[in-house]
């Protein structure tokens, strides 16, 4: 039965239909209830300016409805900010952007009390954002796919704007245009029933567009052939105007920001502007529908038109940039009007001839396709509210050359870019094959490249491939690229049917003799798909990349593999989230005395006290001043430059940091940062400060699929370009500070990698920490191996006995295992050791995951202290 049930549910197109229409019911008569409750409220204020003065009344009604409105937006649904159609777009290109009933609802009432407080506000971006939140709360009631509720969102928000400006047509083609630009046949029909059902019903029930009289404009509209100049001037105008428009809208949303006040007091703000400024304009400013009738009819003089171009300009600005629920629309056909009647004025003077009727008309459409960047839409939508054909020329031209005008100046879209303001970025779909076209080499290529000199013996470069999961290096001479080394063609020597050559010494053997010579390379404009088939073609894992003769990099087939994954995870048509730059909340500075810089990010109260000793003890050996950030994550829809706070238990966080460096006289910088992603935050600061070393802590296992220590510390370790300490504190300390004996014995496993001298280096300033600190160098062999190589861990403790005042005891013994995380995992179980220090390339630390990674290994598989290190990356 129930599969039955489902079965019947499923988004057949019957199915579909129905519910577009009882979408363009449901949305018709939100849109009738927005018109009619805002205009009662507008009413109201309005009449209230003949009781009491105007001067003290419209700033209090602007103060009071703006802070409730922005309260309710607040506290209910802070997706109801704003116009609601970038909100819309962003759902509808499957960003996790909330449309719901409570939205749609929040929105509908918050819009009438924002609109009717006075803010030169439209309804008709709101009935938007409500006929579409209608219909996604409507599509959860049946369990559709995720394009059928799409194209149902679509055709709710194709509804709302239907209704609201009683133009069916337009509705459909703001759709196609601008939301979902889908031309497909259930999205045509659903949109065109959608909105054919609310434009109808809208105007049964009164809900006319913008309340203009048609038989006046009719009666005043006309158009000739000698007057296309002059509407072609005001196109221009309208074009240049809206692209003045569209980035004063930008500047207005950024300023409000760097107020950093709530919501609720931003329009608040707005509000009480907007009723001093109307308050000082005459009376017919404070009833939008007079003036725009009078605007259109001709009935104003060019100087009263001026005015109120400039006053709506401003006043639209202060409103829509507090964040205030109410759009865009209004305003702009109010303005374009503006500009038409002084244009049609002007011809008339000039001429004689012509309607400045007809000129207002055309400016009403060319400045909205200025700012919304629809200009088909714009024509559809005043020649629907005129039904005059004498118009439809003039729209035509005005229209065009306004958005050709406007997209030349300021380019793209303007709610993609209001989007972008939010941290959201709409990408559109690129196919694999582009991805692999348009990289190149240099985009996906390694840069830090280990190679082999020419003059390297035989018996050196075995050493080097023994310490190394490489299986071929470079050969260079004096930085030049000269040939190229692999494992096959050691094992060549052994097969050599040349006695000379294989009965002579290793150590008498050069690279430059079996290496091989002229290799093949790529340049690093080569593109990914060039790369690939040279792989392919003879059979090769890499290819080193050169610029003329000099090597500045390697790539790999685990290169392009990575790039391809990325592109799939980023760019398959799913918006990519981009993080807004963190925001500090607090900082304090210590005078710079340091050479160096080193950066805690602290978290844990209870373990913070451990990382910043070693930090202090790591900055006394360095001569380095202590950077110590908290980082504090907020939610995506939230911009860390305006969402307020509690710093009070992080502040006393870093008071106890400066506690202890003052004890230890280091300088000491401490910061809060507000941000959507952890990882950007702190290489934010490792950028901004310049930082040298990072001390970081590590829980020592992650549970995120497709990572190795987890999000945070993979993105630091990759794009890090300063030193990375991770510490995993072992479970014996149980206090902030760490006990005597948890630092005393320490295991350091060689392995002959590029990172084992760094971790060498910081063994003094570390074995600070304990009480009579003993150190065991240790290489773990094969059991096959009958005589053990300890040069590596021998020249090691001789690296560390030349440092000064260093009495530790230092030894170095091999082990035996299978595996190095199995040799040094018994080992720190059966002998005891307090901490490990580990040394590992970059690429070591991640790439080793697909074999198991050895530091996570360890780290999962002892309960001591683990300590990795990883060098600097130079760019």
């Amino acid at each position: 039965m129930n599969q039955r049930f489902r079965t019947w549910w499923q988004p057949r197109r019957g199915l579909a239909i129905a519910e577009a229409c009882v979408i363009g019911l449901v949305a018709a008569l939100s849109a009738v209830f927005l018109k009619v409750g805002s205009g009662w409220l507008g009413t109201w204020r309005v009449h209230t300016t003949h009781l009491f003065p105007a001067w003290l009344v419209l700033p209090i009604i602007g103060l009071v409805l703006g802070f409730l409105a922005g309260w309710m937006v607040d506290r209910l649904a802070p997706e109801a900010a704003g116009s609601g159609i970038p909100q819309v777009k962003a759902s509808l290109a499957n960003v996790p952007v909330n449309l719901s009933w409570r939205v749609a609802g929040v929105k509908l009432l918050s819009a009438i009390i924002a609109i009717g407080s006075g803010m030169t506000l439209g309804r008709q971006g709101p009935t938007v954002q409500v006929g579409a939140g209608l219909a996604a709360g409507m599509s959860r009631w049946v369990p559709t796919s995720p394009d059928h509720r799409r194209q149902m969102i679509a055709a709710g928000a194709g509804a709302g704007l239907a209704a609201a400006f009683n133009a069916p047509i337009a509705g459909v083609l703001f759709i196609v245009e601008e939301l979902l630009q889908d031309l497909s046949g259930l999205t045509l029909g659903t949109a065109i029933i959608a909105s054919f059902i609310g434009g109808v019903i809208s105007r049964l029930l009164g809900g006319g567009s913008l309340d203009l009289n048609l038989q006046l404009t009719q009666s005043f509209s006309q158009f000739s052939i000698p007057e296309i100049p002059f509407f072609l001037l005001l196109g221009i105008l309208a074009g240049l105007l809206g692209a003045l428009f569209h980035s004063g809208l930008i500047f207005s949303i950024k300023f409000y920001r760097r107020l950093h006040i709530s919501l609720p007091l931003r329009v608040a703000l707005a509000g009480f502007i907007s009723g001093v400024v109307v308050a000082m304009l005459p009376a017919s400013f404070r009833d939008n529908t007079g003036l725009r009738e009078s605007l259109i009819t001709g009935g104003s003089q060019p100087t009263l038109a001026a005015i109120a171009f400039a006053a709506q300009f401003i006043l639209t600005l202060i409103a829509f940039g507090s964040g205030a629920p109410g759009g865009l629309f209004a305003p702009s056909l109010i303005m374009g009007s503006c500009l038409g009647h002084i244009i049609g004025v002007t011809e008339l003077y000039i001429t004689g001839v012509g309607s400045p009727a007809t000129y207002a008309l055309a400016g009403m459409g060319g400045f909205f396709s200025a700012v919304s960047k629809v200009p088909i839409t714009a024509i559809v939508i005043v020649f629907e509210m005129t039904t005059d054909f004498n118009l439809v020329l003039p729209l035509m031209i005005v229209s065009v050359a306004a958005y050709l005008v406007a997209d030349k100046v300021v380019p793209g879209s303007l709610y993609e870019k209001l989007l972008e303001l939010k941290g959201i970025a709409l990408t559109k779909q690129v196919p694999m094959e582009g991805a692999l076209t348009k990289l190149t080499a240099k985009d996906v290529m390694q840069e830090r490249v280990e190679t082999l000199d020419a003059e390297m013996s035989l018996e050196e470069a075995m050493q080097s491939f023994a310490r190394s999961h490489h299986r071929g290096f470079p050969v260079v001479e004096d930085s030049k690229l000269v040939g190229i080394v692999t494992q096959s063609d050691l094992l060549k020597i052994r097969e050599s049917t040349n006695h000379a050559l294989r009965d002579r010494n290793l150590a008498d053997i050069f690279l430059k003799e079996i290496m091989t010579p002229v290799p093949m390379t790529v340049t690093p404009t080569h593109t990914l798909a060039n790369v690939l088939y040279l792989l392919d073609r003879y059979q090769i894992s890499r290819l080193p990349v050169v610029n003329g003769r000099k090597l500045i990099g390697i790539i790999t087939r685990a290169d392009i593999i990575r790039a391809e994954a990325d592109h799939l995870n980023c760019g398959n048509g799913t918006p990519k989230l981009q993080p807004e730059p963190s925001y500090i909340v607090y900082q304090t500075r210590s005078p710079s005395t340091g050479s160096g810089r080193l950066l805690v990010p602290v978290a844990n109260p209870e373990t913070a006290g451990v990382l910043l000793q070693m930090a202090a003890a790591i900055a006394r050996d360095r001569h380095y001043e202590i950077d110590c950030v908290q980082v504090m994550l907020i939610p995506r829809h939230s911009s860390p430059s305006e969402t307020q706070v509690r710093t009070a238990k992080s502040r006393r966080l870093l008071r106890q940091a400066e506690v202890l460096a003052k004890k230890w006289k280091i300088p000491l910088h401490t910061q809060i940062r507000v941000t959507h992603d952890v990882a950007q935050a702190i290489l934010e600061t490792i950028n901004e400060q310049h930082i040298n070393l990072i001390l970081m802590g590590w829980k020592g296992n992650t549970s995120t699929p497709g990572r190795i220590f987890g999000s945070v510390v993979d993105n630091i370790i990759r794009q890090a370009t300063c030193e990375v300490v991770l510490v995993k504190l072992g479970t014996t300390p149980h206090s902030p500070l760490p006990t005597q004996h948890s630092f005393n014995r320490w295991l350091v496993p060689m392995a002959g990698g590029p990172n084992s001298p760094l971790a060498i280096k910081l063994l003094p300033a570390l074995i600070t920490l304990g009480n009579d600190p003993q150190i065991r160098l240790t290489q773990v062999f094969n059991p096959s191996e009958l005589k053990p190589d300890m040069s590596i861990s021998e020249q090691a403790i001789r690296q560390l006995m030349r440092r000064r005042k260093l009495s530790s005891t230092v030894v170095a013994l091999p082990v035996q295992a299978d595996s190095v995380a199995e040799g040094v995992i018994n080992l720190v179980k059966t002998e005891g050791y307090d901490v490990v220090v580990l040394g590992a390339s970059r690429e070591g630390l991640l790439q080793q995951a697909i074999q198991g990674n050895i530091p996570e290994a360890i780290a999962s598989g002892v309960e001591s202290t683990v300590i990795l290190v990883r060098g600097a990356i130079h760019k």
